[in-house]
């Protein structure tokens, strides 16, 4: 069954039926007959301001002046073409389509389970690292276009198999038009990445990015692990992630004062300056945005990291940051028994071939022989009698 027509900028298509996603304010369908596009239809009858938002963005072309590989996709899942309905309604917006298995969200590198099924033999630390530099080096460029992303998420962000990053959801993304001056802010924001003044109604701005950012970057060096995980040793009752970031309670900057996770990676396996800037954003840059590190910052740590990456001898997936004197992986499997990025070992192993037939034994041909004397002197001895 098709679904519903809608136009973009005139041109009729049929979105299927079923969403690719769905969120509380909007769901991401694909066009029938054109697999290279999505559209973003609002669950609510969007206002006019967000028509004039998305008006704004199809006359600009963001992060447009960077060189990019050709095998690199766009770091920015920008607006296409305005969707409206039959009746000539604003209800949505077309978008390039960033989607399975090309594109991953973010979130599916933090478990070992989904590393090894959708980056089979890739996702070791080394790759980890390479997509916080990408992920940083988008943030960085973003904010020299004067562009604040404010809702910054592993759930908004995907990556492909070689590491590249794009940002999904651009419609909320916070921007002062360039010819009019008109700012269009930032009204989203998720608990989970969000610095405690955006937790308490402010504005989205570099700072509260470069706080997301921070996350992001601990999460993917920690093979998943939030740095605000745990829970405070005064709290009476079980604390959220979110309520931690308020309190700016971080076990990377006070263990003592959280009960922190069974299974939680020491914050050690960050090498000396990634560790320094991790402290910086989740101690003193929790309540002053000026004290947190920004993108940039991040982008030179992980970039001097990216070339002294050093590499396990014994297990291929196995590599892990140059302060390291050992592999902190294969240490860590030996204490707790499971491997954060080797897969489990095979349940079933070749099969050997079968052994060579053993050699008859000599005495085995003793006995041939001794019958077979024995044969030829009956017969003889039987020939000479008759």
């Amino acid at each position: 069954m098709s679904g519903r027509t809608v136009f973009l900028d005139g041109r009729r298509v049929t979105l299927a039926e079923l969403p690719l996603k769905g969120g509380g304010q909007a769901a991401v369908f694909p066009v029938e007959g054109d697999a290279g596009i999505v559209v973003k239809i609002y669950r609510d009858q969007p206002g006019s301001d967000q028509e004039r938002r998305l008006a704004r963005m199809l006359t600009m072309s963001p992060l447009a002046a960077r060189p990019t590989d050709a095998s690199q996709p766009p770091e920015l899942a920008w607006p296409t073409a305005i969707a409206r309905d039959t009746n000539g309604r604003f209800i949505g917006y077309a978008m390039r389509r960033f989607g399975e298995p090309q594109h991953v969200q973010l979130v599916g590198l933090f478990t070992r389970v989904q590393r090894l099924k959708l980056f089979p033999d890739r996702a070791d630390w080394r790759f980890l690292l390479g997509v916080a530099w990408n992920l940083a080096f988008m943030t960085a460029r973003m904010h020299y276009d004067n562009l604040v992303i404010g809702d910054f998420s592993s759930s908004n962000v995907v990556v492909d198999a070689n590491g590249f990053v794009t940002f999904l959801d651009c419609d909320s993304i916070a921007f002062t038009d360039p010819v009019t001056g008109e700012l269009f802010p930032c009204l989203m924001h998720t608990t989970d990445y969000s610095s405690p003044e955006r937790q308490a109604g402010g504005p989205a701005t570099r700072q509260s990015d470069d706080f997301a950012l921070a996350v992001l970057v601990y999460q993917l060096l920690t093979a998943g692990n939030h740095p605000f995980g745990g829970v405070p040793h005064q709290s009476a009752s079980e604390s959220t992630v979110k309520d931690n970031i308020a309190a700016s309670c971080s076990y990377v900057v006070r263990p003592e004062r959280v009960t922190i996770p069974r299974g939680t990676i020491d914050p050690s396996v960050l090498p000396h300056e990634l560790l320094t800037l991790a402290k910086a954003a989740f101690g003193p840059g929790v309540q002053d945005p000026a004290a947190r590190p920004r993108a940039e910052a991040w982008l030179r740590a992980l970039d001097k990291e990216r070339g002294q990456v050093r590499a396990c001898t014994v297990r291929p997936l196995h590599t892990f940051g140059s302060h390291l004197p050992t592999c902190p992986w294969c240490t860590r499997a030996a204490v707790t028994g499971h491997d954060v990025f080797n897969g489990p070992r095979p349940t079933s192993l070749p099969i050997p071939p079968p052994p060579p037939d053993q050699p008859p034994s000599p005495y085995a041909a003793l006995k041939v022989l001794a019958v077979v004397i024995g044969v030829v002197l009956l017969i003889v001895i039987l020939t000479s009698v008759g």
